[in-house]
């Protein structure tokens, strides 16, 4: 029996996939625990549709993630931090400093996560930071920290 599951199910498949489960299986588990519907006209439409939105949304974002990485290329971003006499900063920049900054000064939204620091900035100057803001959309942007003394 061809159904179309509703979740994912080890060992069995991912959540939207149509599988051949066995006719017992089906009725027996997967219908009453609500893990899968059958893979009649109506349902397959349904996915199908349900498909179509997910790549359309997909589409979307991506086009979305090209307009910021353009927008990003050109920008230098100003953080002010309190620092000591040597130009070593008291704590540091982090990636939420960055996305913050981004949003208050470009209206840019740019999920912390996303903003790719190996460390927080410790010092003083300019540092090249990249973003990644979508599968395969890189872009970089200048952080130049300003002492604070």
């Amino acid at each position: 029996m061809k159904v179309i599951l509703k979740e994912d199910i080890k060992g069995v498949g991912k959540k939207d996939q149509v599988i051949n489960a066995a006719d017992g299986y089906a009725r027996n588990y997967l219908f009453p625990k609500k893990l899968a519907v059958p893979a009649d006209e109506g349902n397959m439409n349904n996915l199908k549709a349900k498909n179509q939105s997910k790549e359309f949304r997909k589409g979307e974002d991506l086009k979305e993630a090209k307009e910021i990485a353009e927008k990003l290329k050109n920008i230098t971003l100003k953080i002010t931090v309190k620092a000591g006499d040597n130009g070593k900063l008291f704590g540091g920049v982090t990636s939420k400093e960055i996305a913050e900054a981004l949003k208050k000064d470009f209206n840019i939204e740019v999920d912390k996560k996303k903003v790719l620091l190996t460390e927080t900035i410790k010092m003083a100057g300019v540092t090249k930071v990249d973003i990644k803001l979508n599968e395969g959309v890189m872009s970089s942007v200048q952080v130049m920290v300003i002492p604070r003394l």
